[in-house]
Parts: structure tokens; C-alpha cells; sequence
């Protein structure tokens, strides 16, 4: 299946997608469903691909495709585009809020009542910068009326990182210390696991975001459905978008 529906409750008139690697026309390394094309995959191949994508969307919506960078700049509504960003926010119908991934971790957000979405690209840079945070303030409504989803990324048994990873996030740890610690095991050396789920959902509960709905899935062990640059290298991207429906 290209595409999946997070399992989120969502308000009325409210869209979102996750997209695997299968059904699409790109061949190896990038087979099939790659969106991004910035990886080295035929350009003919990757706009069969999004053509595809936009086909599976409400009439009338189109994607604006973020230049990613790891950073924490969230582009508002009619922002420009082109420069870098890793998250986005949209209070108008049609225009879907994308973020690519193969690893990182995917946060899709929305308003309790529907009228402001936003989704953002957390890996571990942005997310111990806080993307997180920036994206909730760029929706500009109260923290407590924001749903959000964390969409598939590596998990912590196939996360392993260097000690500057937990003293990046310690340097700036806004929720329970107790909260980072468990997002942390131990690995080989001065190894650690770390866990990208349990991380943001730390520092969406300290910013105010209670609801929070999780899909636990690793990209990395799961080759034939999701993609994983940690696994692969060379390697396509997946989406995860939301939309107020035209």
C-alpha cells in the first residue's frame, strides 16, 4: 500500500497520510515510492511518484515540499518555500503541510477544532533544537487545543549514538529530567540508544501537548515497507502530510 491513514482521531475535515516505499515507479536503490528528489533518483520517476500522491489527496489540494535541513524554521501558511524549513504551518484549505523522511522522526499536528495544521521533521538536531516547540508556537493557539501524531522513525534498538547526542538534548531539556534519562540506554562503549518516540512525546507533554498518539514502528527493521538511510545509505524518502480539506 502507497499510503496509510495514522490512526489518530482526527476533527471533521481534517486529511493526513503516511506513505510506505511500496506502489511507486522508482527503481533500486530508491524502489518504489520515493517522494524526494533530492536523493539521486530519476526525476521522471519521482514526479510519476508525487503525481500518484496528489491523486490519493481531496480534489484540489496540492503539497508544498519543504528544503529540509535538520534545523528548527517552520514556514507559516504562504510562506516562501524555497528557503530552508523543517516544519510547516497551514490555516488554508488544500494547501498539505509534508514532511520526508527515512529515519527521522515525523510529527503531524492539528487544532481541536480544525482550522490549523502543521507537521515537522524531527530528527535528532531539530528536535533537541526545538522544532517541536517553534511549530506549536507557530500555530498560535493554546498548546492544550493541539492533537499530535508521531509517525514511524528508527527505533532505539537500532539507534545508536554518540554521547553528544544526550548532551545536546541535556543542554537544553525543557520537561522532567527523569524523561530524557529514560529516553537513553546504554549501547556498546560510550554508546547509547536513544529513542526518538519517548523524546519529543517528553517535550510535547512539557509544552503543553498532552494529546499525543504514537505509531511505534522502526523504519530501519522494517526493509521491505519503510526506508532507512541508517540502514541503506543510499535510499528513498517517505511522506507524512496533513491538510484541511478544500
Amino acid at each position: 500500500m502507497a499510503v496509510e491513514q495514522p490512526v489518530w482521531p482526527l476533527p471533521p475535515g481534517i486529511s493526513a497520510f503516511t506513505s510506505t516505499r511500496d506502489g511507486g515507479a522508482s527503481a533500486a536503490p530508491h524502489d518504489s515510492f520515493n517522494l524526494a528528489g533530492h536523493v539521486g533518483d530519476d526525476p521522471v520517476a519521482v514526479e510519476r511518484n508525487r503525481a500518484r500522491l496528489a491523486a490519493m489527496l481531496p480534489a484540489g489540494a496540492s503539497v508544498r515540499w519543504l528544503h529540509q535541513v535538520h534545523g528548527t524554521r517552520v514556514l507559516v501558511d504562504d510562506g516562501d518555500a524555497s528557503a530552508p524549513a523543517d516544519a510547516a504551518v497551514s490555516r488554508r484549505p488544500g494547501l498539505a503541510c509534508a514532511i520526508l523522511t527515512a529515519d527521522c522522526l515525523p510529527v503531524l499536528f492539528c487544532s481541536v477544532d480544525g482550522r490549523v495544521v502543521a507537521a515537522a521533521h524531527a530528527g535528532w538536531r531539530g528536535l533537541a533544537g526545538g522544532v517541536l516547540e517553534a511549530t506549536i508556537a507557530a500555530m498560535a493557539v493554546d498548546p492544550g487545543d493541539i492533537t499530535a501524531w508521531l509517525g514511524p522513525a528508527i527505533g532505539p534498538r537500532a539507534f545508536e549514538v554518540g554521547p553528544e547526542v544526550h548532551a545536546a538534548f541535556a543542554a537544553h531539556w525543557p520537561a522532567d529530567p527523569a524523561a530524557l534519562h529514560a529516553a537513553f540506554r546504554p549501547g556498546r562503549g560510550d554508546r547509547l540508544h536513544a529513542d526518538l518516540h519517548a523524546l519529543a512525546g517528553a517535550r510535547l507533554a512539557a509544552a503543553g501537548v498532552t494529546a499525543c498518539f504514537r505509531d511505534p514502528r522502526c523504519t530501519a527493521s522494517d526493509p521491505g515497507r519503510f526506508y532507512s538511510f541508517r540502514r541503506d545509505g543510499d535510499t528513498g524518502r517517505m511522506v507524512s502530510l496533513i491538510l484541511i480539506n478544500p
